[in-house]
């Protein structure tokens, strides 16, 4: 997660700056469901590249034979 910020250039100050706009415009009640919202478009990202990865890998192994 870190390499996320450093990429993008964000320091301390401003992943608190942007916490504290994220909590006034969401509410504290509202950031675990739009975590749980982002973690889950994560990991149905990360499974379908694996998907698109295994395809890919599997139709160069059918080619080479």
């Amino acid at each position: 997660m870190n390499t996320i910020f450093l990429i993008l250039g964000l320091g301390g100050q401003e992943m608190i700056f942007i916490a504290l706009i994220v909590l006034l415009l969401f509410g504290a009640k509202k950031i675990p469901e739009l975590m749980r919202g982002l973690g889950k478009g994560i990991r149905e990202f990360k499974d379908a590249s694996k998907e698109v990865k295994e395809n890919l890998e599997k139709g160069l192994d059918e080619t080479a034979r």
